[in-house]
């Protein structure tokens, strides 16, 4: 999947539509889209992005799905958005009140659909998106009407704090609750 340098500053604040469905077990939400992402149009589609790995590994589906088969998460029970929809090349292009905006939007997405969990990929993003300076990784207190929130590593390549097995498994933490199992399977 190559982009030519034009084909990717194209993309930029471009949105790439959700996957979603009313009633998911989890609706994952990355922080916002990459210029790859927007250029193809599938979530995390950035080479070096653990999202889909970490995926499969956590139990969530049942093989390693590409970024061009999104389509097929509902299917397994989740969805996935993002808390800020505008495409940049990093991150840290966008700023507060974008966060801000988009925690409030991601509410509203979230009472219209309501999943049974919302995970957001970056405890970071979920900090400043929804006020919470303290929060960390897993189970949040918040709720949103009755979904509960789960704050999870952002699995970009750039975050080599974890590993993907690290992250499997706290992906496996949230399979596990959201699916009412014992233990997720890690792969």
């Amino acid at each position: 999947m190559g982009f030519t340098p034009e084909e990717l500053q194209a993309a930029r604040g471009r949105h790439v539509p959700d996957v979603t469905a009313p009633g998911l077990r989890v609706l994952f939400c990355g922080i916002n889209p990459s210029l790859m992402t927007a250029a193809c149009g599938h979530h995390f589609a950035r080479p070096g992005n653990r999202f889909w790995p970490v995926l499969h590994a956590a139990g969530f589906t049942p093989r390693l799905l590409a970024p061009a088969e999104q389509g097929e998460l509902p299917s397994f029970g989740v969805g996935i958005t993002n808390v800020v929809a505008r495409a940049t090349a990093r991150a840290d292009e966008l700023s507060a009140e974008e966060f801000r905006e988009g925690g409030r939007l991601l509410a509203e997405k979230v009472a219209r659909l309501r999943p049974h969990w919302l995970a957001v990929a970056g405890v970071t993003a979920y900090r400043t998106a929804f006020g919470d300076r303290h929060a960390a990784i897993g189970p949040q207190e918040r709720t949103l009407g009755t979904t509960r929130i789960w704050a999870l590593p952002n699995p970009s390549g750039l975050n080599a704090r974890w590993t993907v097995a690290a992250m499997a498994e706290e992906y496996g933490r949230l399979r596990a609750a959201a699916f009412g199992e014992e233990a997720a399977p890690t792969g």
